[in-house]
Formats: structure tokens, C-alpha cells, sequence
């Protein structure tokens, strides 16, 4: 069954879902383009992601599967779903930081790339300068317009 995916809010269920998965989110409630999408199962959050966009590039972020939920193409389908927003937003490239799901994003057609070579305005998130460990995987992926 195709997961039905819709827009959520940074409330306290996506916190929680994070904090399930072991992701940080100290950072949900700072204001941007920020948009968050989830999917549920059971009546509860079962997936989320959130992208944020800085004009042509974006930052793929907070990608969380419930772990009773992991392996059923959650995640994959939640990528899908967000890079559509970004493509609909203009964004160009799609970054990400990932310390465990780097093979994960690599089947999605994400590339590892040098935290230094970085865009500016990605550079300044706090998902890269103190959410995500210097040990984090920059990866991107060019959208297609």
C-alpha cells in the first residue's frame, strides 16, 4: 500500500517521533522555509521528513522511520515526497547531513560531497554547525527542474 503523505506541523508528535529515532531537534521551532511531511500508520506519525530551502539549493532534514515501521519503503517514499517539494519550490540541489544512512540516500541517487565545499547559507543552519557532528556525510542530489 502507497503510504498517504501529507503535510505536519513541528509539533510535539514529530519531536517525538525524532526523539524515538534518535535524531536531534532542538532546532523545529526556528523560523524559515521549513516544511515537514509524515505519514502515519495505526493513527500515529510512523514517518516524517523536513526539507528547507535557501533559494535554488535546500537541506533535506529530520528523515525518521519508527523502527516498527522501517524496511516497508517509508523512508524512500518520504524522500520522493520531499524532493517533489523542492523541485515545486525551484530548489536545484537537495543537500543532506547523515551519519548513519549515507548507503541509504546513496540508492536514492544522493552524493557524497566535502562538508567544505558546502553553500554558504547551508553552512550557517545549525543542523550543520552543532546539530550534525563533524563526522556527518554531506551528501547532495541535483533535482531536475
Amino acid at each position: 500500500m502507497e503510504p498517504e503523505i501529507m503535510p505536519i506541523p513541528p509539533g510535539q508528535e514529530l519531536r517525538e517521533l525524532l526523539a524515538e529515532c534518535d535524531l536531534l531537534f532542538s532546532d523545529l521551532g526556528v523560523v524559515g522555509d521549513r516544511r515537514f511531511f509524515g505519514c502515519r500508520r495505526g493513527g500515529r506519525l510512523a514517518g516524517a521528513v523536513g526539507i528547507e530551502r535557501y533559494g535554488a539549493i535546500g537541506l533535506l532534514r529530520s528523515l525518521a522511520v519508527a523502527p516498527r515501521w522501517r524496511g516497508a519503503g517509508l523512508g524512500a517514499a518520504l524522500v520522493a515526497a520531499a524532493e517533489a517539494e523542492a523541485r515545486r519550490l525551484g530548489v536545484r540541489r537537495l543537500y543532506l547531513l547523515t551519519t548513519t544512512a549515507s548507503a541509504f540516500f546513496a540508492r536514492l541517487g544522493y552524493q557524497r560531497t566535502a562538508r567544505d565545499d558546502a553553500p554558504p547559507p547551508l553552512c550557517a543552519t545549525e543542523q550543520f554547525t552543532s546539530l550534525c557532528p563533524s563526522s556527518s556525510h554531506l551528501m547532495v542530489k541535483r533535482l531536475p527542474a
